[in-house]
């Protein structure tokens, strides 16, 4: 149940914060016409990131664990990603492929996390193969948006590398889902 003092914790703040440079980051990328341009879109990137990271500290060390921050940080993760990919794919529409693995994999996500919900049961934060997801993602997008230049196929390494990653997290969640429903039945 979420309270009315939830709202204002430090790592729901820095939750608020990542996702109002959402906009701030997809405007510098999208208008970037010089190189430092996009070393300020990555700049926002970097930002976004370590106030993630720092939300979980936070939110940890300081028992500060809240049910909003739990739906809130990862909804700031997910927008924050495909607004990553989004924007990216303006620029570079050969990422499409990258865009449609990453929809999938979040549906999927969604949709399993909903039906176990409604069995009382939930997923308690992300598993380790969906944080080295999230990193490779985050290392992999931040490299592209600070290099813009890198053609298509200077471009494809940390794409596959990225949807690699991405699709090791779909099969492991997978395997946990059903798992977790052949547990319940």
């Amino acid at each position: 149940m979420i309270k009315k003092e939830d709202w204002f914790t430090i790592p729901n703040i820095l939750s608020y914060v990542r996702v109002a440079l959402i906009p701030i980051y997809i405007s510098m990328y999208i208008n970037a016409e010089v190189v430092v341009d996009y070393y300020w879109a990555a700049g926002i990137l970097l930002v976004s990131g370590i106030t993630d990271a720092l939300d979980g500290i936070i939110a940890r060390k300081t028992n500060q664990i809240t049910d909003l921050g739990k739906l809130l940080d990862p909804l700031a993760d997910k927008l924050t990603q495909v607004s990553v990919i989004g924007a990216m794919f303006v620029q570079r529409p050969y990422i499409l492929p990258l865009l449609i693995l990453f929809i999938l994999k979040e549906f999927f996500l969604l949709i399993n996390n909903i039906i176990l919900y409604r069995k009382d049961e939930y997923m308690d934060g992300s598993m380790w193969f969906g944080k080295i997801a999230t990193a490779i993602f985050y290392v992999c997008m931040f490299l592209l948006v600070v290099f813009p230049y890198l053609d298509q196929k200077e471009s494809m390494p940390l794409i596959i590398t990225t949807g690699i990653f991405q699709i090791i997290a779909l099969i492991g969640y997978g395997n946990w889902f059903f798992r977790r429903f052949k547990d319940l039945k």
